[in-house]
Order: structure tokens, then sequence, then C-alpha cells
């Protein structure tokens, strides 16, 4: 008896330590998003906040957040606190699988990649009609590292009417100094060969599309990265044009650390946007 109490006084020691985190806690679960477009079901990692479960009768918003090259959509959470940081702003979390290269577009020359219309297409209007949804654009980001922060402006630039909010962390804003890197050429052809698809499938063209303040725009990149000079040239030509944006470096390369120190940085800009579409 006396080595019971000892283990069950311990465990709750441990318990108070984490703050409850046994009780409150994010559900997180792997589900199958159906693709009309590819034929397939397709893997995504949903993350409903306790107050999901908590307040039945409530709405969330909804962030979208996009993994990058060579991984896939359980990456941010086996990688971050993303589930912690759904529970405390109160949002849905769907990371969608976008192929280990897909870049998210929808393949001018590969019909088994249409990530494109998978993610602002078929997950939203999935998850709008599966779950307790607050189903309008101002309740919608989408955000992700990458290949994934290519991906979250280059689809909210093509889908305006869907997404309220961009945040771009260290994307690949600008592809074409990268020809032969990542398999970007398996899905727009080699670059000698098909240059328009490479100009019309790079962020920093299809920015020359916003109007000022169509989208909440974020740019984060770390100042050792590779991938710092085509988001500084993004951030140049948004200015020019008239395209109000936030613009932000920070210390730091391209990997998992600077990830998790900026979705701590930017997890209060998107629920500030989100309440404001209430």
């Amino acid at each position: 008896m006396y080595h019971y109490m000892k283990i069950s006084a311990l465990f709750f020691s441990v318990f108070f330590l984490l703050g409850g985190s046994f009780v409150h806690a994010a559900k997180v679960e792997v589900i199958q998003v159906p693709s009309t477009k590819m034929e397939q079901n397709i893997p995504a990692t949903l993350i409903l906040p306790d107050a999901y479960s908590q307040r039945e009768s409530d709405k969330f918003p909804v962030l979208y957040l996009l993994h990058g090259a060579g991984g896939n959509h359980s990456s941010w959470n086996q990688s971050t606190q993303c589930a912690h940081l759904a529970d405390k702003y109160e949002f849905i979390i769907l990371c969608p699988d976008g192929g280990s290269t897909s870049w998210y577009y929808d393949s001018p020359i590969d019909p088994t990649y249409q990530y494109e219309t998978h993610v602002a297409e078929e997950c939203v209007q999935y998850m709008d009609k599966n779950y307790r949804t607050r189903a309008n654009r101002g309740s919608r980001a989408i955000s992700g590292m990458s290949m994934g922060g290519h991906g979250a402006i280059y689809l909210a630039i093509r889908h305006p009417e869907t997404f309220g909010t961009s945040v771009c962390l260290m994307g690949g804003v600008d592809i074409r100094p990268f020809p032969n890197n990542w398999e970007i050429k398996k899905r727009l052809g080699d670059m000698s060969k098909h240059w328009e698809n490479w100009e019309e499938h790079t962020v920093i063209n299809q920015a020359r599309k916003l109007k000022d303040n169509q989208i909440k725009i974020v740019l984060d990149c770390g100042r050792g990265d590779f991938f710092l000079p085509v988001n500084r040239a993004l951030h140049k030509q948004l200015l020019e044009d008239g395209i109000s944006h936030i613009y932000e470096e920070h210390e730091g390369v391209h990997n998992w650390q600077f990830c998790k120190d900026a979705i701590h940085r930017q997890f209060p800009y998107i629920a500030s946007q989100f309440a404001n579409s209430k």
C-alpha cells in the first residue's frame, strides 16, 4: 500500500508540473481526404484543439499547414509543438500530404501530381463538410515551411476567395534559381525546354496578380537561409507594387529549429486574423 501511494504521489506531482496536460490536450489523428482529381485517398494529419470537444456548438477556424520537400503530412506534428499551439489558440490545424516533392502544383506534365486542387479545394471542402469549421476565407489561413512556404503563398495568391491569411516560413518563393533541385523539373519539365512553366509557376511572378490587402501576407526567413535572397527579392517587389505585407528576418538557417521558433512567433498573428473574422 505504501509503495502504491508513493507511485500515485509521484504521478500527480508530474501531472501538476506539466500543467494538467493529460487532461487538456489536442486530439491528433490521421484522416483520409478523397481526391477526385487524383483518384485516390490522401492522408492528412488533423489536429483538433481540446476546445473542439468541450464546446460542441462552436465552430472553429482552420490553419492549413504545409510540409517541406521530402516530408509528409506528419512532419509538422512530429517536429514541432503545433498541437500544443492549436490548443492554446483554439483553432483546427490540418496538415495535408503534398507528396514528397509536389511543390503544391497542379503539374502540367504529370497528372498524378495535382496538389493545388487537392489542398486548396478538396481539403478545404472536406473540412467544411465534415467538421465544425467557420467556412469563410477570413477563418482560413495557410502556412508552411520551405516547399510548404512556397505552397502557402502560391495557393493563397491563386485562391484569394479561399484563404484570408498566408504565412510563408523560409519559403522557396522563386524557384527559377534552382532548376535542378528538389525534383521541381519532374513537376514542371526541364527548365531549358519548358521555360514558360517555370515562369508561370513561380511565386514572385504570381505575386504580380495581387491587389493590396487582398490577403494578409507574412514572409519570415532566416539570415543564414539559402532562400533568403529570393525572399528579399519578393519583399522588394511587393513594396514596389504597393502590396501591404509583413517581412521578417531572424537569426537561423534552413532547419526545423527555425520553424519551431517561427511558429511561436507567427501563431499569435494568425490567431489575431481569425479573431478579426468573427
